[in-house]
């Protein structure tokens, strides 16, 4: 009889990993700087990134697109 251990498997999920939290903190960074730089040469950033469209906040928006392209990678 062939039994399956998947469900009693202890993985942590993806969003818990020190990989994921490396690549968002550099996705953020990098997409942060980027906001920063076109904010401060008056060009409309929201546009260009995905996700923040729709956002009030600086910080918002920049979490938002982050969230949109973790969404790609995984």
């Amino acid at each position: 009889m062939n039994t399956s251990t998947h469900a009693t498997d202890n993985h942590p999920r993806a969003d818990e990993t020190q990989a994921f939290w490396m690549i968002f903190v550099l996705a953020f960074i990098f997409l942060f700087m980027f906001a920063l730089a076109a904010s401060a040469l008056g060009m409309s950033w929201r546009t260009m990134l995905p996700g923040a469209e729709n956002t009030k906040g600086f910080v918002q928006g920049v979490s938002s697109s982050v969230h949109t392209f973790m969404s790609h990678l995984i």
